[in-house]
């Protein structure tokens, strides 16, 4: 047994009892059921004759606490290896009840029953499960009591509906083997049952009531009780796969591969699991969005690979993270876990939930040595990953636990390009007080980056640190074999009632730097950011609810040079009849600001204020058609500068199984001081910038087909366009952080950037086909285009497009399929 797993288990015997049940918690009881009732959606099994009725459903929206519109009554019960619930709605009019398809894991009007377990009983964690009229399913692991929920969570569970005289019915079967919990004689379940009726304005009922003038959503559920002998199973899942691909290879030619592997799960014991992928392929994966990044910092895209979206919220520790900015950075970005063109060779994940209430993640990775021309351009590299989370008072305090390790087996083609190993850890804690209204927050980090004096320096001249600027009290040394930082982080949140707030001061260091394992965009900052709201979350006879915001923030580098100071304010309204309006804007950069990074390692740039407000609405999603429109506006640089940009789109439901919706992002950006990279000559450096004139279009298609709720077919395809002419190219002049924005530039005799027009098609159909639980066969086609041209041409968009479809298409065919076994 690995020694992880020796030492959880050892910190598992050694655990205190678990927490007492608020007494206050609405309780259900469990029947045991002698004989496994039959999950049809019939409540004619024994067991539900037997098994005790919760009743006491009440609304919690438009209405916070009144009396549903229909009745709702639902029953539990459990045996050997399951967990059953069954839901009966009441419905005076069941010919109006939708039974509409779409593949799994997506929310579809109308109606919905959803059950969520606590199976730990800690208040703060979770499982949902949910099921439409239609039979899609629905279901989420819940990471924190706020209700962040891990989509990419997807447990083998039975649910079946059906629509009769009284209304409709849903049926589950949880098998214990997806659930978590400590083994002992009698076990108490957190849970709770949603109920939604779209037609009656939106209106959701629940059991217990749900507040959601309250803050959390785990802590609000009741109890499930006479849970008694549930057995420990030494869980035992193995998913293997065999893939066929053909793919295209450089000079028009194809490759057909063929390969295997296996998703392993493993319970150490019932509340703690070992996940392992071996050689795993994501080829069902959707392609990332198409970007031109013109700046210095790097592209944050969103993890979409299962393995690693999987129990994402045990990992996560913020950096630099409010709600008043958050902007993806952490100590865990898994995407640098088999990077192009490094290839996963394993992984592996532990987590779980001790009986003392500590909560432990573990991540292994290695990934195998990659060559280009005999050379090595990623080394053979191991990454870990430990988290552990203490809670207190019932899941009200908390102190937790993170470090990070990356270690490469670096040679003569990579010791001067990556560093040789990368550690971070930190602490984080967080309090709730007066019944959870209140809430402090903060972590301490430590980072440390080892390896040879070259890849040092490039350490401290890159985008993140820029410690070759000249008006600071930041030193760049060519000498130093590695670099250490500091982060520190306290915020003070009320998150209850009708006004809400929070401030927040956040400090990293120059030194600081995890982008090894991590994501993090700048250091040496330091930053207060304040936010307010005022909730209004009962119906009135204007709209259902609306949430107005307020926000101040201030940023300093950790020398006091203030970067930004701004306002912004954003109104969030939803009408009676079910659409959404949006409003707000942002006055930035107020007072004397400097840009300290702008120049790319120049001296620090003095700012003009801007003003970019933004408006937007959403349709009634009960509606055949749902339109949605966001703009956004931007005047700067003393109107030197602007933007504008719009984000239509329209769904539309052709039948109960046609779903396609269409989008579009439409810019046009100029800015006057758009920063390049440097130039050096024998004068000196020469801290660029030019003016940009940049139009991008790129649009959207999506079409899902549901034949049955396991057999799906979705179509997607994005086209990408990307134009800019370069102007007037300057330099910084002596005097960058002068009051005149004239007197900041200087004339440059170099040439401007060569001019742009980029084009991406990316597009893939996938059929999906769950052919038993667990198991799945995955028909894949991808198409990918690019095109580059040096200059804006002449053609409109129109013809940008087209010009795009003619140049060479790359097709990946892919058969993937899977099987799932367990014991």
């Amino acid at each position: 047994m690995p020694p992880i797993a020796v030492f959880l288990l050892t910190l598992q015997a050694a655990g205190s009892p678990p927490p007492q049940t608020n007494p206050n918690a609405t309780t259900a009881v469990a029947q045991r059921a002698s004989t496994a009732p039959v999950v049809d959606g019939k409540d004619n099994d024994e067991v539900w004759r037997l098994a005790p009725v919760i009743r006491d459903f009440r609304t919690f929206q438009p209405t916070e606490d009144s009396a549903p519109s229909f009745k709702t009554e639902a029953r539990v019960a459990y045996d050997a290896h399951n967990f059953y619930v069954f839901v009966r709605a009441f419905d005076p009019h069941p010919d109006s009840i939708k039974k509409l398809l779409a593949r799994r894991d997506v929310r579809i009007c109308c109606d919905q029953i959803k059950i969520v377990i606590d199976s730990y009983h800690d208040r703060r964690t979770g499982f949902e499960f949910a099921v439409n009229p239609g039979g899609v399913k629905r279901d989420y692991a819940i990471y924190g009591d706020d209700q962040q929920e891990d989509d990419a969570w997807d447990g083998v569970w039975e649910v079946a509906t059906e629509v009769d005289s009284l209304g409709w019915t849903a049926e589950f079967r949880i098998p214990l083997s997806q659930l978590r919990y400590a083994h002992r004689a009698s076990n108490v379940f957190g849970f709770g049952i949603w109920r939604d009726i779209d037609r009656h304005g939106s209106e959701r009922v629940a059991w217990p009531l749900y507040r959601p003038s309250r803050r959390g959503f785990v802590s609000q559920l009741g109890d499930v009780v006479g849970l008694d002998g549930l057995e420990a199973p030494r869980r035992l899942e193995l998913a293997p796969y065999v893939v066929a691909k053909n793919v295209p290879v450089p000079g028009f030619e194809r490759d057909q591969k063929y390969d295997g592997g296996a998703d392993i799960k493993y319970g150490i014991t019932s509340n703690i699991t070992v996940d392992a992928t071996v050689n795993p392929d994501f080829g069902q994966v959707e392609a990332d969005p198409s970007v031109v990044n013109l700046s210095s910092f790097e592209t944050f895209y969103q993890e979409r690979r299962p393995f690693f979206v999987e129990g994402t919220g045990i990992f996560s520790f913020g950096v630099d993270c409010n709600i008043v900015n958050c902007r993806g950075e952490g100590l865990f970005y898994s995407r640098r876990i088999g990077h192009d063109p490094s290839r996963i060779i394993g992984a592996a994940k532990i987590t779980g939930r001790l009986p003392g209430g500590l909560t432990i993640g573990a991540v292994e990775g290695v990934t195998r040595r990659a060559t280009q021309g005999g050379a090595t351009v990623e080394p053979l590299t191991n990454y870990g990953v430990v988290r552990l989370q203490q809670d207190f008072r019932n899941g009200q305090s908390g102190i937790g636990f993170m470090t990070t390790a990356v270690n490469r087996n670096l040679d003569q083609s990579t010791i001067g390009g990556l560093r040789r190993s990368a550690y971070a850890s930190a602490i984080d804690f967080r309090h709730r007080f007066d019944k959870g209204t209140y809430e402090v927050t903060g972590s301490f980090d430590l980072s440390r980056v080892s390896g040879s004096p070259t890849s040092i320096a490039q350490t401290q001249l890159s985008s993140t640190h820029n410690y070759q600027r000249p008006d600071d009290n930041v030193r760049f040394d060519s000498t130093r074999t590695s670099l250490g930082g500091d982060v520190e982080e306290l915020l003070f949140t009320r998150r209850s009632g009708f006004i809400q707030f929070q401030t927040s001061y956040q400090r990293l260091s120059p030194g600081f730097e995890i982008n090894d394992l991590g994501f993090l965009r700048r250091a040496d900052q330091q930053g207060w950011n304040n936010w307010a709201s005022l909730n209004w979350t009962s119906k009135t006879k204007l709209f259902q609810r609306a949430f107005w915001n307020f926000n101040w923030w201030q940023f300093w580098t950790t020398g006091g040079l203030p970067t930004d100071r701004g306002f912004n304010t954003n109104a969030h309204v939803q009408l009676n009849n079910q659409w959404f309006l949006h409003a707000g804007g942002t006055i930035g950069q107020l007072g004397a600001v400097y840009c300290d990074r702008c120049a790319r390692g120049g001296p620090a740039l003095r700012l003009n204020p801007f003003v970019a407000p933004w408006f937007g609405f959403g349709g009634d999603q009960r509606r055949v058609i749902t339109p949605f429109l966001f703009v956004n506006l931007f005047k700067g640089d003393r109107g030197r500068s602007s933007s504008v940009e719009a984000n239509p789109e329209l769904d539309v439901r052709i039948a109960s199984q046609f779903r396609s919706s269409i989008s579009a992002d439409i810019s046009h950006n100029i800015s006057d001081a758009q920063d390049i990279n440097p130039r050096t000559d024998s004068l000196g450096a020469h801290y660029l910038f030019a003016h940009l004139d940049q139009r991008t279009v790129s649009l959207s298609f999506r079409v899902d087909y549901t034949a049955t709720p396991t057999l799906t077919v979705q179509v997607y395809a994005s086209p990408f366009v990307s134009k800019g002419h370069w102007s007037n190219v300057r330099e910084l002049s002596s005097t960058p952080r002068a009051a005149a924005y004239s007197d900041r530039f200087q004339p440059f005799g170099g040439s401007p950037p060569g001019d742009f027009n980029v084009k991406f098609f990316n597009s893939n159909v996938v059929i999906r086909w769950e052919y038993r639980p667990g198991s799945t066969l995955y028909v894949v086609w991808s198409q990918g285009r690019d095109d580059f041209e040096p200059t804006t041409g002449t053609r409109t968009v129109t013809g940008d497009f087209r010009k795009l479809f003619d140049a060479y298409p790359r097709n990946t065919f892919l058969i993937k399929a899977s099987y799932w076994l367990n014991r």
